[in-house]
């Protein structure tokens, strides 16, 4: 049973750093590409960042130079830090893992809320 299970949301100031983790079980970690997205109501899920298994990094161009996405394929786990955080990060933050190779493996976690408010 695939599991993807995300801590670390909470309540943070304007310019201010969260950092949220997403720990996967019942995968082959390093056959996937594991990513951060975020939903707020009424609109679409969006990328944040994305990971290889190799370590290769992608960004949406609003969290650049401000978001870290990492990952620790001993641990099946993957961080997000966030930093300088806007009003505007605001979301539901979900973890994703996408197989490399069998695009119809596609799995999410329960998602974790971030708000940022002062």
């Amino acid at each position: 049973q695939v599991q993807l299970v995300e801590s670390g949301g909470g309540l943070v100031q304007p310019g201010g750093s969260l950092r949220v983790s997403c720990t996967a079980s019942g995968i082959t970690f390093s056959r996937y590409t594991m990513g951060w997205f975020r939903q707020t109501p009424g609109k679409q899920r969006e990328l944040v960042a994305t990971v290889t298994s190799g370590g290769t990094t992608n960004y949406a161009d609003s969290v650049k130079g401000r978001f870290i996405i990492s990952r620790d394929n001993a641990k099946n786990t993957i961080d997000l830090q966030m930093n300088s955080l806007k009003a505007k990060d605001t979301a539901v933050y979900y973890c994703n893992a996408h197989h490399i190779i069998l695009e119809k493996l596609n799995h999410w976690g329960q998602g974790t809320q971030v708000t940022v408010s002062a």
